[in-house]
């Protein structure tokens, strides 16, 4: 491909303003077949900070990425041998640049082109010639949206090194905080909430319970009914959990699900005394499953129920303790079950 840079362009004629702010640990991977261009990124984001390294062909990109990933990668589609493209489906096959941000780069600016660059894996595409300007605010960009990755990735490891702390840590309740996930999720489906909305009430039910992490384990463990004073006690794990999950934002509001899941429809229930459509959705959601699954399975201090006890305490305290709309959605949920009931 010839190149679109003449090589005594300077970084201002190339539009690229001294003042731009970048992160300076950031290493980036050039990789074009034309010396030129290499020579000139290469200069450009040195200026500003960026660490460099480059490559001539896919194979020489693909071995460097592999063995020592960069943080981004500007990516000439094309290349001799085998393209940008291929060299793009390659790295996002191996588990170490899988998640790489890519941005290609290239002369042809037809939509087809544009779609078969998306296609292969790439973040971005940005067509030569280019303002440098535009060229690091994509970058800008596509750092962004990869940190925010790598976090979310840090946050859903957590979720579930907290979800089995509160399972090792109370042991009658294994496998309830997944139980609750997945049916949680089914009523928040059939209540039509949004992807992004359900990922987080699935957190939410993983971590309802994890403020019982400050509750002491002869309370949790008690096989008889509890004094005032320990209920007490346990009716503090909401706000123990909600400021235990208060750093996953990442993950959306997972904390106000934690906090609020046991309130009740007619306001009675702690710590806020909200009521109705004041209490978060996910909260209401957990809420009912969470009831929904106490009273199917046994605890330490009393039998299960059985099904038709469950339903008929359900519909008991629908527009008292729960939210009617959602007993309704769980007991549909359930219906196969439920008929002879």
């Amino acid at each position: 491909m010839k190149s679109t840079w003449r090589d005594g362009d300077s970084s201002r004629q190339l539009g690229f303003p001294d003042s731009d702010a970048i992160d300076r640990a950031v290493e980036v991977l050039v990789v074009d077949d034309e010396p030129v261009i290499r020579r000139l990124l290469g200069r450009i984001l040195a200026k500003q900070g960026y660490g460099v390294r480059t490559a001539e062909d896919a194979e020489t990109a693909l071995e460097a990425a592999i063995g020592h990933p960069p943080d981004l990668i500007l990516l000439d589609i094309g290349l001799p041998g085998m393209d940008g493209l291929e060299l793009c489906r390659r790295l996002r096959a191996h588990d170490r640049t899988r998640t790489l941000p890519i941005i290609l780069l290239t002369g042809h600016r037809a939509v087809d082109d544009i779609v078969a660059g998306l296609d292969a894996g790439a973040d971005d595409f940005l067509g030569k010639p280019f303002e440098a300007a535009e060229l690091f605010a994509r970058m800008r960009s596509v750092l962004r949206l990869r940190r925010a990755l790598l976090r979310m990735d840090v946050a859903q490891a957590a979720v579930a090194a907290l979800a089995n702390a509160v399972e090792a840590k109370d042991p009658s309740t294994e496998h309830h905080c997944q139980r609750l996930a997945v049916t949680a999720a089914r009523i928040a489906s059939r209540a039509a909430v949004g992807p992004r909305e359900l990922e987080v009430i699935v957190y939410g039910a993983l971590l309802h319970d994890v403020g019982k992490i400050g509750v002491p384990e002869e309370i949790l463990t008690k096989p008889s009914s509890l004094t005032d004073h320990e209920f007490d006690i346990m009716r503090r794990h909401p706000e123990i959990g909600e400021r235990i999950c208060a750093p996953l934002a990442a993950l959306g509001p997972v904390d106000k699900i934690v906090r609020h899941h046991h309130e009740r429809w007619d306001g009675l229930g702690y710590p806020d005394g909200l009521a109705k459509g004041d209490i978060p959705l996910g909260s209401r959601i957990v809420g009912v499953v969470d009831a929904f699954d106490a009273m199917s399975h046994g605890r330490p201090y009393r039998a299960a129920r059985s099904l038709d006890e469950v339903v008929k305490e359900l519909r008991r305290e629908a527009a008292r303790q729960f939210d009617p709309d959602l007993v309704r959605l769980l007991l549909d949920e359930v219906r196969p079950a439920v008929i002879a009931v």
